[in-house]
């Protein structure tokens, strides 16, 4: 009998403890909201430069990662909001950039249909939260200056006042392309117009040789801020003396970002070479270079990350991943990862 008596109390005095913890709970406690992972620019902010490295708006060395989309005249269907928002959440892409074509069909043939297609992502990467590159996609661009000047403009009045933005007035100027002579001018005149509306994003200005000769802008670099060379290279045709060039243009202060590189040949075709693409993938966290893939595109070529036929809205299965769009995104996935866990 005395122990039936304690086993009640105990329980007596059990229900009495649950009932006052649960009333504090309903009184002064409050479920939590389900958090939301930071978006790339919530996280870095405003982009600079300092000395040769993008930095983040603590002054911290930055580097993103992304892709590139293709000639807009010719794969345009993936410049629209569904594939932007797919990159960022399956590819876990923290920047985009759109290829304005300029010749061959493109903005100079179709101005406003070319034009929408760049503001149809622009606007995408400012509601997922990603950096969006806008790239006149033009070899010959230094004979182009009164449309870019207009286009760049227009695009820096327009969205300026975002950190998202990143300009690229000059894709690939040509090997016999001078430097001093035609493509720094070409892009001081560029700067000037950009600046008229965006004093401080980042432009990312192309070099000669198909944007490889980035020592040549070292030694004769553009006096502007938040100015970096565009490197471009392709795995299997680009390798160890590029990586030695834009070693001399680091050394000597330039801060470098590739805008544009293909884990295959230089025109487009070819083996994926992987070991090379991964040496290049180390140079490039080595000094914390920023990087966008060629391309988003369905295109029957070694470097489309896609397959023929592939949805332009994203919803990629892995029989719609190209070989190049598999290490690619691998390489996005595993270095995302790794910033996640980093403090």
């Amino acid at each position: 009998m005395k122990s039936v008596s304690r086993s009640y109390l105990f329980g007596v005095m059990l229900l009495v403890v649950s009932l006052g913890l649960g009333c504090k709970s309903t009184e002064s406690e409050k479920p939590d909201k389900p958090t939301r992972a930071q978006t790339p620019v919530e996280k870095y902010g405003k982009l600079s430069i300092v000395g040769p490295r993008v930095v983040d708006q603590t002054g911290k060395a930055v580097q993103l990662r992304g892709m590139s989309l293709f000639w807009s005249q010719w794969q345009g269907g993936f410049y629209n909001p569904a594939a932007v928002k797919w990159l960022k959440d399956d590819w876990q892409v923290t920047v985009i950039r759109a290829a304005l074509a300029v010749d061959h069909g493109g903005y100079r043939q179709n101005p406003e249909v070319e034009k929408q297609k760049v503001i149809a992502v622009v606007e995408a990467a400012l509601k997922e939260g990603i950096y969006v590159i806008i790239d006149w996609h033009d070899h010959e661009a230094h004979k182009h200056i009164a449309q870019a000047r207009a286009f760049f403009g227009e695009m820096a009045q327009r969205f300026g006042q975002y950190p998202n933005v990143i300009y690229e007035p000059y894709n690939e100027p040509l090997e016999n392309a001078d430097w001093a002579i035609q493509i720094k001018p070409y892009h001081e005149a560029i700067i000037q117009e950009i600046r008229k509306h965006d004093p401080d994003n980042l432009i990312v200005c192309g070099t000669r040789m198909w944007s490889q000769r980035v020592d040549e802008a070292a030694d004769n670099p553009i006096r502007q801020p938040n100015i970096a060379y565009t490197l471009h290279y392709y795995a299997a045709t680009h390798k160890q003396e590029l990586r030695t060039i834009a070693t001399k243009a680091i050394n000597k202060g330039a801060a470098l970002f590739v805008t544009e590189f293909g884990t295959c040949a230089a025109d487009g075709n070819g083996k994926v070479d992987a070991a090379e693409s991964k040496l290049w993938w180390e140079f490039l966290d080595q000094h914390q270079i920023s990087w966008c893939n060629w391309s988003v595109a369905d295109k029957d070529e070694a470097a489309s990350a896609l397959r023929p036929g592939a949805s332009v809205n994203g919803q990629w299965t892995a029989a719609d991943i190209s070989p190049s769009g598999q290490l690619v995104r691998q390489e996005l996935l595993n270095k995302a990862k790794l910033e996640k866990a980093q403090p």
